[in-house]
């Protein structure tokens, strides 16, 4: 029997009052509780969020980066000017591969003979031409090469075939200015490339390091760059008549020296405005451009044979 006068609290308070204060208590736990998950629910926005920064960065990496392999793979067209040649447009474009890649893109546009560039002829620089060779001067170019074959006919250019050079020296106190050269573009074959409409003397086809000689006796007038010429000298000889020797890689002589035939005055090379290494040989009446006569036909006046 309980105690006279106190009562027992019925389970049922206890417990009501447990669940209230179990309440309260979860109702404070349930602040960190919602503290947990809302720290949860913010990591997949976080994450959202990092990934569209890594892809707004790769996509402004890569509008940086089209230009630029724009511009590398880009192609470009140049119109050939009064006085280019294949080797000096190379150079001033930056062709890779030099001239030799510049005639191999180009090769339907220029012909068979890559002297033989004109003005107006449209080049494609940085990748290789169409097959068919299309351009806008395409027409006028395959004119030119046809009008010019005619010409050209008696006096094949080295692109075609090449004439030994045979005599060295003469009684007459006259030599070839080089050895065992053979003859590529003759003297007056026609050609737009020229500023004169021809070419003003002959060439001899020899590789760059080929000794060329004074073919007679005489004064250096004048040795140093000449502009398309490169490298070149001019001797004034007994008779009058003055030679000229141009696109050499290096020279020996010097303005007022005398020399003797078969002299020395320097080494071939390909300076200047040309396709590849060569001498090109002239026989003046003057010391300047213009005034020029066949070098062969002199040599052969003068006892020395050439082809």
């Amino acid at each position: 029997m309980p105690a006279k006068g106190k009562h027992r609290r019925p389970k049922s308070q206890r417990f009501t009052r447990s669940i209230a204060v179990a309440g309260t208590g979860g109702a404070a736990l349930a602040l960190p509780l919602m503290g947990a998950t809302g720290a949860h629910a913010a990591t997949p926005t976080a994450t959202v969020s990092s990934t569209q920064e890594k892809a707004a960065t790769a996509q402004e990496k890569a509008a940086t980066s089209a230009p630029a392999a724009a511009k590398k793979t880009a192609t470009k067209t140049y119109a050939v000017k009064a006085g280019d040649s294949l080797s000096k447009i190379a150079t001033d474009q930056s062709v890779s591969g030099g001239w030799k890649k510049l005639y191999s893109d180009n090769r339907k546009a220029v012909g068979e003979d890559p002297a033989l560039i004109h003005p107006g002829l449209k080049l494609t620089i940085g990748k290789k031409a169409a097959s068919s060779g299309t351009t806008e001067s395409s027409a006028k170019s395959k004119s030119s090469t046809q009008s010019s074959k005619s010409s050209e006919s008696s006096t094949k250019t080295a692109a075609e075939t090449t004439t030994p050079a045979t005599d060295t020296a003469s009684s007459s106190g006259y030599t070839l200015p080089v050895e065992g050269a053979t003859v590529g573009t003759a003297y007056k074959t026609a050609g737009s490339m020229w500023s004169s409409g021809y070419h003003t003397g002959v060439d001899f086809v020899v590789p760059t390091g080929t000794t060329i000689k004074s073919i007679a006796a005489g004064t250096v007038v004048s040795a140093g760059w000449g502009g398309a010429y490169g490298n070149q000298v001019v001797i004034q000889h007994t008779d009058g008549q003055y030679s000229q020797y141009a696109h050499m890689s290096s020279l020996s002589v010097s303005a007022g020296q005398t020399v003797t035939e078969g002299q020395q005055i320097g080494l071939s090379g390909a300076t200047g405005n040309v396709t590849g290494p060569h001498l090109h040989f002239e026989i003046r009446t003057t010391p300047d451009y213009g005034s020029d006569v066949d070098p062969v036909a002199y040599l052969r006046a003068h006892g020395v044979t050439v082809g």
